[in-house]
């Protein structure tokens, strides 16, 4: 029998003179007004210029077709949006074309093999019990007692940095996750943070040139690209994006996986029961509510999307939540399905810049899961709390206070 599923509220409905500048944000409603107008956008104008000129695309097949074409959908929207006068760091890897795309990529995935990843699950696991062994009996925070201090540690050890800093790596991430890209004084905290984050390593990075330990930074200090070593810039960037993508992705997931539990008790007790269904509840959540709402891509040449005409040079908003809620590719896009077949959710992108950290990401969260499952008989979202939301590209809650009991 088909397994009914949960469906988020899409109310309030924006009327239509609410949407022709610019797009609704997470907050304060958790998201319930952006996902109305993306499902409006789907059905009426796929593809959106708006008033500052940036084009917004909304379908599944839109989205996957612009990833898969990087010749023509450039990432490098910092050199090309500057004609030139800035380039990306080396280092980050999101802002990259091929062939060096390929090249650097290459370099940092010699740390997400699936035997290294699969090799960090006992020291995983470990880790996440003794994070709730340390969280207060009857309630406490999920993201600040597990969802972010977990995926921050692992990635902290991965390269090779103090685990103890973790507070530091959580306060620059909030900084640059707050970033609002229309506010001159948040852009210019955001390149303040940036700078203090490539101080803090560039001493690991000198002492790493002296003698290497075998991490990841220490990989990154040795590699070449073309026969050239990475600069200090481009080790500082590629660190900084693993810190930063490498725990936002799980934190949110795992608060994201617990929302969509909570709204359907029955479900819950079929997970817990079922252990079998994690993975699946794993997908499904990343599904409907991915932890990055879009991402970005240039146009190279002309072109048309979904009937508008785009120019070169031109801005690509590519909404990853409203593809991977297009009624054309998932059944009932809106609820929460268990058996849904999510092998074309596009949550980590699609294409040459799939995220190269989607293994850890998924490991992380259906470890957590699973040991929240096997230590609380309950668990609630707190019924009285009022929810932060982040309020720029990040689709969750600051916070996420639980009640639980014990088994």
């Amino acid at each position: 029998m088909a397994q009914q599923g949960t469906s988020d509220v899409l109310d309030p409905t924006p009327e239509a003179g609410s949407w022709t500048e610019r797009e609704p944000a997470v907050a304060p409603d958790g998201g319930a007004t952006l996902l109305a107008w993306a499902a409006r956008m789907r059905e009426e104008q796929p593809a959106w210029r708006d008033g500052a000129g940036r084009v917004h695309v909304f379908r599944h097949a839109d989205v996957q077709r612009i990833l898969a074409d990087p010749a023509t959908f450039s990432s490098d929207t910092v050199g090309r949006l500057s004609g030139g006068e800035k380039q990306a760091p080396r280092g980050t890897l999101l802002l990259l074309d091929p062939p060096l795309h390929g090249k650097m990529r290459r370099l940092v995935s010699r740390a997400f093999t699936p035997g290294l990843i699969s090799g960090l699950e006992p020291w995983i696991t470990d880790l996440t019990g003794e994070l709730l062994d340390a969280a207060p009996e009857g309630a406490f925070d999920l993201v600040d007692t597990l969802a972010n201090p977990l995926p921050v540690t692992v990635i902290a050890r991965m390269l090779g940095v103090p685990v103890e800093d973790r507070d530091r790596f959580q306060g620059w991430a909030d900084q640059l996750l707050s970033t609002d890209p229309e506010d001159p004084e948040s852009v210019r905290r955001m390149e303040e943070t940036a700078v203090t984050i490539s101080a803090y390593l560039q001493g690991f990075i000198e002492a790493l040139r002296k003698e290497p330990d075998g991490n990841l930074l220490s990989t990154l200090v040795g590699a070449e690209v073309d026969g050239e070593r990475l600069d200090d810039e481009d080790i500082a960037s590629f660190a900084t994006l693993l810190l930063l993508a490498g725990h936002i992705t799980t934190s949110v997931l795992l608060g994201n996986a617990l929302i969509c539990l909570d709204r359907d008790p029955d479900l819950f007790a079929r997970v817990r029961a079922d252990r079998s269904l994690v993975p699946a509840v794993i997908e499904e959540a990343l599904r409907l509510r991915p932890p990055f709402t879009r991402i970005e891509r240039v146009t190279t040449a002309e072109t048309n999307i979904a009937g508008l005409d785009v120019g070169t040079d031109s801005l690509l908003y590519l909404w990853l939540l409203s593809a991977n809620r297009d009624e054309q590719v998932f059944e009932q896009a809106d609820e929460f399905r268990t058996h849904r077949a999510n092998a074309r959710q596009a949550a980590f992108g699609h294409g040459i810049h799939y995220c190269i950290g989607a293994p850890l990401a998924r490991l992380e969260g259906r470890i957590a899961l699973e040991a929240l499952l096997d230590r609380y008989a309950r668990i609630t979202v707190d019924p009285e709390a009022r929810l932060a939301w982040h309020g720029t590209n990040v689709f969750g809650a600051r916070h996420l206070p639980l009640l639980v009991e014990r088994t």
